[in-house]
């Protein structure tokens, strides 16, 4: 017989829990980290494989709720075509990504094979992204069903609304949001910043004191601009040049 408790029930059950045996890390509130991206760029595989798993390590992920959000730069069109930073394989991977996330929607599922994706991509061997649902003894049914039917497309134009509304707007990618803030170039920071965040009570060993200290000054860090900012950043090149030969000209006149 199949039955569901109620949501008062459900809630109560919850709670009894937690103030019983399970008075833990597990029933305080988490911090919200969530990762704007796209699959084909350098510092997005860089941060993901070198830099984001450090979350699984000292008991950080036990006060995290993470949440990967792969859309990043991309334009959406007229046509609700889609025009990627890096091309039509990066529209591809990207909804790749977003199909693995709708499949296997826990963290422990998609992750991993997100992680294989990208070390493919850090190692500029992305066309083999395949291989990682043997890598990982992963059903690929899902996947590329969701991929190549209108699904895929979906989530793709969920994540563009989600990314599109960030407030601050977001100026290149990766773009790292710690409960609702942006950590702009401090984003390999983002441990510190979790840390900061975290009102448990709870000892959490990867924040220890010495450990969760947010290094100031300016980093020279591996991302990718909005097409925006690229725009802007020509208009000041081109402005620069332009002043630069007529300084020439006069110098010779």
């Amino acid at each position: 017989m199949n039955f569901t408790f109620p949501k008062s029930a459900s809630l109560f059950l919850v709670c009894f829990l937690c103030f019983t045996q399970f008075s833990s890390i597990y029933c305080e509130k988490k911090v919200s980290l969530a990762l704007y991206y796209e699959t084909l760029c350098p510092g997005c595989s860089d941060f993901i494989i070198n830099y984001l798993p450090k979350i699984f390590k000292n008991g950080i992920i036990d006060i995290v709720d993470l949440k990967l959000v792969p859309w990043g730069n991309t334009r959406l069109q007229k046509d609700n075509t889609f025009k990627c930073q890096h091309g039509k394989d990066e529209c591809f991977l990207d909804v790749v990504e977003a199909c693995a996330i709708n499949a296997w929607p826990d963290l422990n599922g998609h992750f991993p094979f997100i992680y294989c994706v990208e070390s493919l991509v850090y190692h500029r061997n992305y066309t083999q992204w395949e291989t990682c649902f043997e890598k990982l003894n992963l059903k690929k049914k899902p996947v590329t069903e969701c991929v190549g039917s209108g699904r895929g497309k979906e989530l793709e134009l969920h994540y563009a609304a989600e990314t599109n509304a960030l407030q601050p707007p977001h100026k290149y990618v990766p773009w790292v949001v710690v409960d609702g803030q942006p950590l702009y170039e401090d984003y390999e920071d983002f441990i510190s910043y979790i840390c900061k965040a975290y009102k448990g009570t709870t000892p959490v060993p990867g924040c220890s004191s010495s450990i969760n200290v947010i290094k100031m000054g300016r980093k020279l860090n591996s991302f990718c601009l909005k097409q925006t900012a690229i725009s802007k950043l020509s208009t000041i090149s081109s402005a620069i040049t332009s002043w630069l030969n007529r300084a020439k000209l006069a110098a010779s006149a």
